[in-house]
């Protein structure tokens, strides 16, 4: 997968968890989890590469903290037309 892409999970229409996937070799899998800032974990993949962000409390989440973590990752942050369907649940 070449592009990044936000999946959110809806229970009673409200998000109840969300996954930022970011760039990574096709079929690639978890290898460790870290925990970082509140509501989000950093999935790695193969060589230490991070692959995905979950978002464990959607509603506490801003694009800001979202954004400082991908920017520490060495991605770009997101815009806000990327993460409209979180925000607006």
């Amino acid at each position: 997968m070449k592009d990044r892409y936000l999946e959110v999970t809806f229970r009673k229409g409200k998000a109840m968890a969300a996954y930022l996937y970011l760039p990574r070799n096709p079929g690639e899998k978890s290898r460790r989890t870290e925990k970082t800032e509140a509501g989000m974990l950093i999935d790695y993949g193969d060589a230490n590469r991070p692959i995905g962000i979950e978002i464990t409390a959607p509603r506490q989440v801003s694009l800001e903290a979202i954004n400082h973590v991908l920017v520490r990752l060495g991605f770009y942050p997101l815009g806000e037309e990327e993460i409209a369907p979180l925000l607006a649940a």
